[in-house]
């Protein structure tokens, strides 16, 4: 329930849940660059943290005919199309590092192009348009009977964590630069000190002749 919540939170927060306003199925021209064109999708400019532009999300792709799935890797804006599929990534976010739960999402357009129906000619069909999350997959997904599409990452920092990790890296060098004292030698057993042996037994003094 908590992940939930936080996973709504989220959704509020970037003003942008759902499947969205375009209907499902419609029918879209998929230009040649692979989705760069066409209808573009308002996203939210955080305030904190990489700027929406330069974050980079990685995707699962499942084709369920034949059981594949792949990791799907963009930034802001890309489209990557595998067989008749095309995926496109508006945007991708995830909380601030003192929010709990702490979650992962994406804004994902995933096309097709499929036949609507026996007779009709193959067509790109926009199939989903919306939100995915990692933590919480069931409060979006994508509903088609031969892909999936989940978010497993969303790579962005927020200010600190680059000092942080500067500063970690920083120390990590200085300590593996800094010279290794020499073992100290083996102590050597001690000398034989005249004197230390064990007096002689005296002799027995002679007994009665």
């Amino acid at each position: 329930m908590a992940a939930l919540v936080g996973a709504s939170t989220l959704c509020l927060t970037l003003a942008a849940c759902g499947p969205g306003d375009e209907p499902k199925g419609e029918s879209t021209a998929v230009p040649q660059a692979l989705g760069t064109g066409g209808s573009q999708v308002p996203v939210v400019e955080s305030s904190y943290g990489t700027p929406v532009k330069d974050r980079v999300a990685t995707l699962g792709f499942l084709n369920k005919r034949n059981n594949l799935t792949q990791d799907i890797v963009l930034r802001t804006g890309e489209s990557r199309r595998i067989g008749n599929a095309v995926i496109k990534l508006a945007t991708c976010e995830k909380t601030l590092p003192w929010e709990r739960p702490q979650e992962e999402g994406a804004f994902v357009q995933l096309f097709v192009e499929e036949r609507a129906n026996s007779d009709a000619p193959l067509a790109w069909h926009r199939v989903f348009s919306g939100w995915l999350f990692k933590n919480a997959p069931s409060l979006n997904v994508v509903e088609h009977p031969v892909y999936d599409v989940w978010v497993k990452s969303c790579a962005m920092k927020f200010p600190g964590e680059e000092d942080e990790a500067s500063a970690s890296a920083t120390s990590a060098a200085k300590a593996s630069a800094r010279p290794k004292a020499a073992p100290s030698p083996a102590a050597a057993p001690p000398a034989d000190v005249p004197g230390d042996e064990p007096p002689p037994e005296e002799a027995a003094p002679p007994g009665p002749q």
